[in-house]
């Protein structure tokens, strides 16, 4: 016999053998309701596209390079943010990639607008302010057919953000 103490056995053998109170392991916890706060998602995902949007421009700023990999991690940060307040959303994740797309977008255009100022006698906001034309001109000459491509990288990176997320 491998055990020191016999497994209890019924007084009646008709009787089906009960464990005694406090045998086992307890239940396990109802899982957790899910998340559906579309409101929420999108104001989160707005404020982390800024956020993130004008640290790009400012790392594309002092950098004077464009780095495509940052601009897979604005995607990513803005799915990811949407994704943990909003749920799973459909109309969430949509809106975040288009959030990500506007967040890349700014990052890169007050990247230009920093380069354009150290070389420039305007500021940084005068550029993005009174000669958005001009800025944006620039920006269309000095992007290339890779700076679209990790542009829509991001865009996908979006949605998979959103996905770990939840």
């Amino acid at each position: 016999m491998s055990q020191p103490v016999p497994p209890p056995y019924p007084s009646d053998p008709s009787q089906p053998a009960q464990p005694p109170q406090g045998f086992g392991y307890p239940m396990a916890p109802p899982p957790a309701p899910v998340r559906k706060n579309l409101a929420g998602g999108v104001v989160v995902a707005l404020v982390a596209a800024i956020a993130v949007g004008a640290a790009y421009g400012g790392i594309l700023g002092a950098t004077s390079h464009e780095i495509g990999y940052a601009a897979i991690a604005v995607g990513f940060i803005v799915g990811f943010a949407a994704g943990k307040v909003g749920g799973d959303h459909v109309a969430l994740a949509g809106i975040s990639a288009v959030l990500s797309l506007a967040s890349i977008y700014f990052g890169q255009l007050l990247g230009e607008a920093i380069i354009a100022a150290k070389h420039l006698p305007v500021s940084v906001s005068e550029l993005f302010f009174q000669h958005f034309g001009l800025l944006n001109e620039a920006w269309r000459a000095d992007s290339d057919f890779m700076s679209y491509v990790f542009i829509v990288i991001a865009v996908c990176a979006s949605f998979a953000g959103m996905k770990r997320a939840v």
